[in-house]
């Protein structure tokens, strides 16, 4: 019989039902869901009977005891990740920690040095690198037919009202960086490469939320390339291009240019050609979150697929605590003023 992965999820909330059918729609690849919780009782039960899920727990340290897990997915607020992950790390199980990875640069060196220590899988649930678009793109980058990326700007602008389904965001006072720049400023290292250093401006446009709205940063690459990377909840544009990611990149032979109704254009030698992106609608999805939920379940498998052959994903916490360094980066260089290198590029 192939390799199962006994996996148990914890956090129920808005976000983390995409996992839920993600790891359902994955049965057939090797994943078994066998366990949730939630702090919600109410919650972690109506999750444990939408999804046929044996076991739901009120306490994640209960559920370690209780069932033979190989994989703990925690979708839960960021305040929590920490003593999670390190709770699931000191009990000999694989982890996946939802976005952002901690609350502060520290505590990801401390996750990932724990992660080191105990010799077990750790990752992060980056899946924008899985949206179909984005997929299309890294593809048509490493073809050469743009040639050499050399300038860029990766754009999440959007006035989509986000504090419906997630209220707590209006308390962050890190906030849109941490939240979705950390996705797009992601993108930035899988088109460009790798930040030399970077310079930011934030900005609070919308006075009911405590931390910034609105990030406009410049990227600096070892490639030499430069990027513009930029994310705002507090756009008036219409019509709003939301969920999708508006992209342009010029290469050194021809550039391309992702729209809000994701089509890709790929001008180079004189011509252009246009290509459609659209992702599937899974059979649980629904537009216009479509895009993302398929990505989730891509990460997913993606990730499953990683633990089962026993080598690290290409989203694991060592690989994302570089995107994490560049939003810490970010905020320092929004309070100083200047260009400053990331952690991991510092002497």
């Amino acid at each position: 019989m192939a390799r199962r992965c006994r996996i148990g999820v914890v956090g129920c909330g808005f976000f983390a039902q995409n996992h839920l059918h993600s790891w359902k729609s994955l049965a057939g690849e090797g994943a078994e869901l066998v366990a949730v919780c939630d702090l919600s009782e109410e919650q972690a039960k109506a999750a444990a009977r939408s999804f046929s899920v044996p076991a739901a727990y009120t306490d994640m340290a209960d559920m370690i005891s209780n069932e033979a897990l190989d994989l703990v997915d925690i979708v839960t607020q960021v305040n929590t990740h920490q003593t999670l992950v390190s709770m699931a790390l000191d009990a000999g199980i694989a982890t996946i920690v939802q976005k952002p990875f901690g609350l502060s640069l520290a505590q990801c060196q401390e996750m990932l040095a724990q992660s080191r220590a105990t010799g077990q899988f750790l990752a992060v649930h980056e899946n924008f690198r899985f949206q179909h678009p984005h997929v299309m793109i890294r593809e048509i980058l490493s073809e050469g037919r743009i040639g050499d990326p050399t300038w860029g700007r990766i754009s999440f602008r959007t006035g989509y009202d986000i504090y419906a389904g997630q209220p707590y965001l209006r308390a962050e006072e890190r906030f849109i960086v941490t939240d979705v720049g950390v996705h797009v400023l992601d993108l930035a290292r899988v088109f460009f490469g790798e930040v030399r250093h970077l310079s930011a401006e934030l900005q609070r446009r919308n006075p009911d939320v405590k931390g910034e709205d609105t990030a406009t940063m410049t990227l600096r690459h070892r490639s030499g390339a430069v990027s513009v990377v930029e994310c705002t909840y507090g756009s008036r544009q219409q019509p709003d291009p939301f969920p999708v990611t508006l992209i342009e990149i010029e290469g050194t032979t021809g550039a391309l240019r992702l729209d809000a109704d994701l089509k890709l254009s790929i001008s180079s030698g004189g011509t252009t050609e246009v290509i459609d992106t659209d992702a599937p609608v899974l059979d649980w999805a629904e537009r216009p979150w479509h895009v993302v939920q398929h990505s989730v379940q891509v990460t997913c498998h993606h990730i499953l697929e990683c633990w089962l052959a026993g080598v690290p994903a290409s989203i694991s916490a060592e690989d994302n605590i570089k995107t994490y360094a560049l939003c810490d980066a970010a905020y320092r260089a929004a309070t100083e003023g200047r260009n400053v290198r990331p952690e991991c590029e510092r002497p």
